[in-house]
């Protein structure tokens, strides 16, 4: 009898599907390379006299494009077999 007492004043143990994204390293990475992109385009450019552009803003939303899809394709297998585990009461 002590035993199911003891059991249901314990918390239980929960899980969600995985980790917070803002709690990975590939948000970060992401947002560090969506950045570089950025000022990579406006920085390279047509400095040299009117030339063209080389690294324009087309150009530069296809790399964030690129970058965008391979982040949810991280998340989401990071999500397919993971769990972040916590206690009832700890939320």
């Amino acid at each position: 009898m002590a035993n199911a007492a003891q059991r249901t004043t314990r918390d239980r143990r929960l899980s969600t599907e995985t980790k917070a994204s803002t709690k990975t390293t590939e948000l970060y990475a992401y947002v560090a390379a969506v950045v570089a992109v950025v000022i990579t385009a406006l920085v390279v450019g047509n400095g040299n006299g009117g030339g063209e552009d080389q690294f324009d803003a087309s150009e530069a939303m296809r790399y964030i494009t690129y970058l965008t899809i391979g982040y949810m394709l991280a998340r989401g297998l990071a999500k397919s077999g993971s769990r972040d585990f916590y206690d009832e009461h700890d939320h």
